[in-house]
């Protein structure tokens, strides 16, 4: 089953996903319209690991290199608030690096008996 990483637009959900995959752990990202637990649940089923994303609204919008409003932010983070709720890690992502986030989540899956399926390098 794939490792999930949920979190709202410019949190580095397909820079965390990508890193993840090269390492060999099958990861997938998913929009935050599909996040609600039931519904997430019947995208694919119950993953290996459920990993948010966080960051702010600032971060945001440096990342994107655009303007974010905030009220479209609020409404992620609403969409997001089931997912939070049963995620098995969160991570903040404002000061981290990508690579940083990534040797975060790959400590934690290491941890909890998560192995990769496969090394790609």
């Amino acid at each position: 089953m794939d490792v999930v990483i949920v979190g709202p637009c410019g949190a580095g959900k397909s820079t965390l996903v990508a890193k993840l995959n090269a390492e060999g752990y099958p990861a997938r990202a998913v929009a935050q319209e599909h996040s609600a637990i039931p519904e997430l649940w019947r995208h694919g089923g119950r993953p290996t690991a459920l990993i948010v994303l966080e960051a702010k609204l600032n971060t945001i919008v440096q990342r994107r290199g655009d303007n974010f409003p905030e009220w479209l932010l609020d409404q992620q983070w609403q969409r997001l608030a089931s997912a939070r709720a049963h995620a098995d890690l969160l991570v903040r992502t404002d000061e981290a690096t990508a690579d940083e986030v990534a040797g975060e989540v790959i400590t934690f899956l290491q941890a909890a008996g998560i192995v990769p399926r496969r090394h790609n390098r």
